[in-house]
């Protein structure tokens, strides 16, 4: 097998895999979002029994929202119920440059997704959408100052002698905020409440395109699973009900570059469930209810994390949390791609050169098996008029044949699989290192030089599609190829200008691996055809 055979593997394995993604992520049809606007407050929160009311309520009027701003987040918190109906990330832009911040959170007539937490139980303050306390609050803004690393935004609610607070705990520099109850009871007998969390958001498709195959919905943690999506097409089909014996696991609502997550804290018993009523679907997590004395008080508290999806942080959160990062079945080659990436940018300071030293660093790494490659096929082209000779002696015993060549190869040496396997090996460094780019934030906005200012994006001018096609040219001109087929010869020299179109739309920094790549190639295939004209294997008739 020559390396133009090799270059047609790569592509055909290439696009099957992109198309497969896309396949994927597009195979069912989402319903359509949300035609109007509702509140905060408009579905049944879970009931005791875990038997969930179907049926949407009332619509409870908002008294008011606070605003709660630390250096990273700005929320809107609906003071009825205390949900956090928006939350912008003030240091990523909603488009390059913009100025705007991202909105991960919002309520919007196009489109819900926002973060709701309550109590219930017989003396529960969330049992219906059109009965959800109104909390009072000290101030309508509340900004976490320089010099300031916490921030708690406590507010209050009393109803038949028991008092209610719920406090959002923000810290600097982090997009994890802990959202703690405490309920002290003088009602005169015993109290019974129970905390539930979940996600709520409209039932959208968004898989992204051929060459950015993305996922929005939701996904979970368990003591059973350590990672797993569960898409709004999964929650029609069923409902999820998974005890967390422990309270070890997650609730969350993901999409490309960022994430949305509950997590409980210190709560044993704790189930994960989702619902879909209407054009919206939950996620969530129920705590366990809590009887609490009269006299006395009790604490219940979840954390939620809503950002972007770096890493570190999220590990630090919560076991498996980080797995949102998805890379895919090959996530052990591309976890530590990543973290070389990363390494390497902190000493560069720039993501684009990382992702240049990244690929002379990968590919250096697998010279010995694309030496090996080359060989292999030197070695088979020198072979080639010996395998006419016997093809036109044997005829058409395909057996005899088979049997010959083999003991021919035995003789000479030759693997005739010596040129695939090293391509085997390439291909999930590839892949991994695809997903590695494609799920990495860090690339979002982020700018090389020149004329490309955001990694994430196409190359507005096509400039590194065309410089990539080119290099695709130059490796094929320097391989020459033993195929005689009309239609194989017209493939191959198609090929160039098949992945330049194709490349015409992959993020820049996708492109940019693979320019470099090509011209690694390039200066190791130099050198090795090189090596091996001096030891008289290399031929180009």
């Amino acid at each position: 097998m020559d390396s133009q055979r090799n270059i047609l593997l790569i592509a055909l394995a290439l696009v099957s895999f992109l198309l497969f993604q896309q396949w994927q992520t597009a195979k069912n049809p989402a319903p359509q979002p949300v035609e109007q606007t509702q509140s905060s407050s408009s579905l049944p929160a879970p009931s005791l029994a875990d038997d969930l009311d179907p049926a949407p309520g009332a619509t409870q009027a908002s008294a008011k929202t606070i605003t709660v701003k630390t250096d990273v987040l700005t929320l809107s918190i609906d003071t009825v119920g205390g949900d956090v109906v928006t939350a912008k990330l003030n240091k990523y832009d909603e488009e390059l440059d913009s100025n705007t911040p991202f909105v991960l959170l919002k309520n919007s007539p196009s489109h819900q997704f926002i973060a709701q937490s309550g109590l219930i139980g017989a003396q529960g303050i969330d049992l219906t959408s059109n009965n959800r306390p109104s909390y009072q609050v000290q101030g309508d803004s509340f900004t976490l100052d320089e010099g300031q690393d916490e921030l708690r935004v406590p507010m209050t609610y009393s109803a038949n002698g028991i008092d209610y607070t719920k406090t959002f705990v923000l810290k600097r520099g982090s997009y994890a905020m802990d959202v703690v109850y405490d309920v002290a009871n003088h009602s005169g007998s015993n109290a019974t409440v129970g905390m539930y969390a979940h996600l709520r958001q409209s039932v959208v498709d968004d898989g992204g395109s051929i060459t950015m195959p993305t996922y929005r919905g939701g996904a979970y943690s368990s003591e059973d699973t350590r990672y797993k999506k569960y898409s709004f097409d999964d929650m029609q089909d069923r409902n999820l009900s998974i005890p967390l014996p422990s309270g070890k696991g997650w609730a969350a609502m993901i999409q490309h570059y960022f994430a949305t997550a509950w997590i409980p804290r210190n709560e044993p018993g704790t189930s994960l469930y989702t619902r879909v009523i209407g054009n919206v679907g939950d996620i969530g997590l129920r705590m366990p209810n809590k009887t609490i004395a009269d006299g006395s008080q009790a604490e219940m508290k979840a954390t939620l994390w809503v950002g972007p999806k770096l890493q570190d942080q999220m590990a630090a959160v919560a076991p498996n949390l980080d797995l949102v990062v998805d890379y895919g079945w090959l996530w052990f080659i591309a976890k530590p791609l990543h973290s070389l990436l990363s390494f390497i940018q902190s000493f560069v300071g720039n993501w684009g050169v990382a992702i240049m030293c990244l690929t002379f660093i990968v590919r250096g790494a697998m010279y010995p098996l694309t030496k090996a490659q080359y060989t292999s096929m030197a070695k088979m082209r020198m072979l080639q008029p010996k395998l006419a000779a016997m093809r036109e002696r044997i005829g058409d015993d395909r057996q005899r044949m088979s049997q010959e060549m083999m003991a021919l190869y035995k003789q000479e040496k030759v693997n005739p699989l010596g040129g695939c396997l090293p391509l085997v090996l390439q291909m999930p460094i590839f892949i991994s290192l695809y997903w590695a780019l494609m799920e990495s934030v860090e690339l979002r906005h982020s700018p090389f030089f020149g004329w490309i200012h955001d990694l994430s994006a196409q190359d507005p001018y096509y400039i590194l599609p065309i410089l990539m096609g080119a290099s695709m040219f130059m490796i094929q001109k320097m391989s020459p190829s033993t195929v005689t087929d009309p239609m194989q010869q017209k493939i191959m020299t198609f090929m160039p200008v098949m992945f330049t179109a194709f490349f015409l739309f992959f993020p820049s920094g996708l492109v940019l691996y693979w320019l470099v790549s090509n011209v690694v190639t390039l200066i190791q295939q130099t050198l090795i055809y090189k090596s091996l004209e001096k030891k008289g294997l290399h031929s180009k008739k």
